[in-house]
């Protein structure tokens, strides 16, 4: 008996232990991935490409130049959020390898890693290390850039750099904007942007009855909700992330930098290229964009009760609304005002992921929409209410309140913005004034 409870107390510890050390080891989210394990090798770069720096490619790419700098990728190693993040977490190396990947971007060059995740990297000091450029965060060259030529869409070796075809541009995304890996106890799901596994649920998932008249009723076209098609996929491994075999069906390039024609260089011939600005949740038009939202006066629930809904929908986006760093949400705010404008009721509705990330990382709860998906909201006027109008107003968070004052950011821009407003008066005679 004596032995048998030993071996208790033992097993007891030992699990105690075990989770004790889930909850204070370093948190690290996901494998370091070959594809960014190293940043880009630019030791054969052609003199012509000067200092690899944006400014000698806007001698001759103006325009795409202009657009790059409104971006959050020439912000990615500046940008003050980022910044105070990355310090919060550590100063992981590996964050370098995204928001800064050319290797003369880097302070210290990458000999190897001590460990197999590759998050333990043995470092020397850098002599080519350039300051200006590291500034430029994901400059021109960190996307076309590759052994000793220039990338690009219309490859050719009539110019003053050598450029080679790039058969499918989402490769380039995928290098930084897909995390992946196949182990139990790490959390790869959630890149800096939609992800593919995100995208393959949303066309895998068939659409219900409920979702399509909704959809229907917004005006949406039942020709273009197309469930079919799904991206090519790898099996899901332990972690369960699904991977694709196929980046072309990811439409990455395709949504975020929309067809323009123009030259390619001052007065070359004009032709099809791809506006350079990566919009995303930072751009109030482009979450907009991904969502078809209505708040309408619905048919009433019973007697005199005026009955009031918001619908919302993913319509625009092939990754769930909101997409990123379980950080971004949605609020979705419906109040009921008296001529004072005093609130007589009123509703919080959010719409984010919810994760568990010690002792094991777990998803709790998610109420984002993925494509095709819609939400609604209904609030109710009963009949003898003092009200003047409803009102109903979204939100986008890029990021959580909680977290913010946690790491200490005292941010200087807004860190959330409204995407959509609207009011009804109740004092209508005709109700139908009021639709």
């Amino acid at each position: 008996m004596m032995r048998r409870r030993w071996v208790i107390a033992v097993l007891v510890l030992a699990v105690l232990a075990f989770v004790a050390w889930r909850l204070l080891r370093p948190l690290n989210i996901f494998v370091v991935d070959d594809r960014f394990a190293w940043p880009i090798d630019t030791a054969q770069a052609p003199a012509v490409l000067g200092d690899l720096g944006a400014q000698s490619c806007a001698a001759c790419h103006g325009e795409f130049y202009r657009e790059w700098q409104s971006t959050i990728h020439a912000q990615a190693w500046t940008d003050p959020y980022f910044q105070v993040d990355w310090r919060f977490d550590g100063a992981q190396h590996s964050c370098r390898l995204c928001h800064t990947p050319l290797d003369r971007q880097q302070p210290h060059k990458v000999l190897g890693y001590r460990d197999s995740d590759k998050w333990d990297p043995i470092l020397a000091e850098n002599p080519a290390f350039d300051a200006k450029l590291q500034h430029e965060g994901v400059t021109c060259a960190a996307c076309h850039y590759r052994d000793g030529a220039i990338l690009g869409v219309h490859g050719t070796d009539d110019a003053p750099h050598p450029v080679r075809k790039l058969a499918d541009p989402n490769q380039v995304c995928v290098r930084c904007h897909v995390v992946e890996g196949d182990r139990w106890d790490t959390f790869f799901r959630f890149p800096p942007c939609g992800t593919v596994a995100e995208i393959e649920h949303s066309r895998g998932t068939a659409l219900n009855k409920r979702d399509l008249d909704l959809l229907l009723r917004l005006g949406i076209d039942e020709r273009a909700i197309d469930a079919a098609d799904p991206v090519p996929l790898a099996p899901a491994g332990r972690s369960g992330e699904i991977t694709a075999r196929d980046t072309r069906a990811l439409a990455c390039v395709q949504c975020h930098m929309p067809l323009v024609e123009r030259p390619l260089v001052a007065d070359g011939p004009v032709r099809a290229t791809r506006a350079h600005l990566w919009r995303g949740g930072h751009d109030p038009a482009m979450v907009q964009q991904a969502l078809t939202i209505e708040f309408a006066e619905a048919t009433p629930a019973s007697g005199a009760t005026r009955t009031f809904q918001l619908t919302l929908a993913n319509t625009g986006a092939a990754h769930y609304v909101p997409t990123g760093t379980p950080d971004r949400h949605l609020t979705v705010h419906l109040r009921l005002l008296d001529a004072d404008g005093g609130v007589l009721d009123e509703q919080m509705h959010t719409i984010k992921r919810t994760v568990m990330w010690r002792p094991f990382i777990v998803d709790l709860r998610d109420t984002r929409l993925p494509r095709w998906q819609a939400r609604e909201y209904t609030l109710r006027v009963p009949a003898n209410s003092a009200a003047v109008r409803v009102e109903a107003a979204v939100r986008y968070h890029l990021l959580d309140e909680k977290r913010r004052a946690r790491i200490g950011y005292e941010n200087t821009t807004p860190i959330d913005y409204e995407i959509f407003r609207k009011e009804i008066p109740l004092l209508a005679t005709n109700r139908e004034e009021v639709r």
